[in-house]
């Protein structure tokens, strides 16, 4: 059972693949660390060895990961919050950021349509 960054990598996947359940590291990312420490992409987590185990632990130290990583993107969104950014202002009304139309999609960052009014409609007599 592998522990890296307070979290437990799965260990019948292949190492390139389980490093990715840590949060800020994906599939490029994992491929050059382990290029970097020479190790095999194709072996299993639970076949590391303890030498392996402690350079691998070491070396995804130096990248930000897991709670640090939250922290950065909330604190650098916090940020183009104060200064007054449109993007800043764009994350305050929950809105797309990045130059998305809004008028007529956009449901995943606005969640469920609203109704005006009441939202009954009103029977007229024929």
């Amino acid at each position: 059972m592998l522990r890296i960054s307070g979290v437990v990598l799965p260990g019948n996947k292949r190492i390139e693949i389980a490093l990715t359940a840590i949060k800020g590291i994906g599939r490029p990312l994992s491929k050059r660390i382990l290029t970097e420490l020479s190790l095999n992409l194709d072996t299993k987590a639970d076949a590391l060895t303890e030498p392996e185990q402690a350079r691998l632990r070491s070396r995804v130290e130096k990248e930000l990961t897991e709670g640090e990583l939250v922290r950065k993107v909330s604190m650098d969104i916090k940020r183009l919050q104060d200064i007054g950014t449109w993007r800043g202002y764009r994350h305050r009304r929950k809105l797309p950021v990045r130059g998305q139309t809004s008028r007529r999609n956009a449901r995943t960052k606005r969640g469920k349509k609203k109704t005006g009014g009441s939202g009954r409609t009103v029977l007229t007599k024929t």
